[in-house]
């Protein structure tokens, strides 16, 4: 299969920056919440990259939603692309389709946690 940049780097990067969501606002309001304020502030004491992602949350969700669009146009436009004539090269190229996908719907998952966490939190229990 000739595969190139967007076959599996595309939906993964979308996948990392949706994640980032979730260590910037998912993870410090689950442990504050479960009483494990001196785990997150020996957290924050160890990876000072945490505060930082949680100060600058408007345009990580931007890059983040961005980086999501953009793979969701790709995934999008190769969905009727022809694969390779040789079978085992067209099962592959089937097979991380689906992997394509599925890493899709997993990135908007944890990127709707993250606004949850980030934006509407804030406003139910507080």
């Amino acid at each position: 299969m000739q595969g190139n940049w967007r076959d599996g780097v595309a939906p993964t990067l979308a996948l990392f920056t949706s994640a980032s969501t979730l260590v910037c606002c998912a993870l410090p309001a689950l442990l504050i919440s479960i009483g494990a304020g001196a785990v997150m502030a020996g957290l924050t004491a160890t990876l000072p990259g945490i505060m930082w992602l949680s100060a600058h949350k408007g345009p990580l969700f931007i890059f983040s939603g961005l980086m999501l669009l953009g793979c969701a146009v790709l995934v999008w436009r190769q969905r009727h692309s022809p694969c390779p004539l040789d079978p085992g090269q067209a099962a592959a190229c089937m097979r991380l389709r689906r992997y394509n996908a599925w890493t899709l719907v997993i990135a908007a998952a944890t990127l709707v946690t993250g606004i949850f966490f980030a934006y509407l939190w804030p406003l139910i229990y507080l």
